[in-house]
């Protein structure tokens, strides 16, 4: 009879490659309303590639050479065998297009599991960011056992951290960053304060309010 896939659940600090014996894992896909959660594949590398290329991954590290960029899209793959968790392609389930990555991140110097997000640049402001972080959230929380997450913000990436707010996060001041302590800890709910606040119910009206094609959000729009 066949394991079930381990599921790397230390300190993102450990080196998980020290963990004996295969780690295989099934990559799951997930739904919302308008958007499947899929694993990237090799026919998404051209979106993921020309947005790394552009002004808008500046707070991500880029924009990166052809090199760089192949190598970041390697590791977004790599990283759900080595850890049991990373980030999904976000497709449109009315095209099938994609239009961004949103979910788990830890590679190894990172003190905490992050939770991240980006959106193409031509597909920005129609809360595709809001919708896929949410459900991935929910994963690693109810079907992976997660207590918490938090999300590295570069200070100056506002839109990122309007859209960390929304989702409920709160700025973590004694918490340890990354890259020198530059970035901004932005720390997500726990579960229980989702279940037992009104704060998962306002997210998921503020989703459906960014579905609807006449809702124009109060305070702009958010990725």
């Amino acid at each position: 009879m066949s394991q079930p896939p381990e599921i790397f659940t230390g300190n993102p600090l450990e080196n998980p490659l020290t963990v004996p014996g295969p780690r295989p894992v099934t990559i799951p896909t997930l739904e919302t309303k308008r958007l499947r959660l899929e694993p990237p594949a090799p026919e998404d590398y051209p979106n993921f590639k020309a947005t790394f290329a552009s002004y808008r991954s500046r707070f991500m590290g880029g924009p990166l050479n052809p090199y760089e960029s192949w190598m970041l899209y390697a590791a977004e793959i790599g990283h759900w065998q080595i850890r049991g968790f990373g980030m999904w392609m976000i497709h449109l389930k009315e095209t099938g297009e994609t239009v961004g990555m949103a979910g788990g991140w830890a590679p190894a110097g990172w003190p905490e599991r992050e939770i991240a997000w980006i959106i193409w640049p031509e597909k920005a402001g129609k809360g595709f960011a809001l919708e896929a972080t949410d459900r991935a959230r929910r994963y690693f929380y109810h079907d992976q056992g997660w207590e918490g997450a938090v999300s590295y913000l570069d200070p100056y990436d506002l839109s990122s951290i309007k859209l960390a707010e929304r989702l409920g996060c709160t700025k973590d001041k004694e918490a340890p960053s990354i890259g020198n302590d530059e970035a901004a800890v932005y720390r997500h709910p726990s579960l229980e304060t989702l279940r037992t606040t009104q704060l998962g119910d306002g997210i998921a009206l503020e989703i459906e309010h960014h579905i609807d094609p006449i809702f124009k959000p109060k305070g702009g729009t958010v990725d």
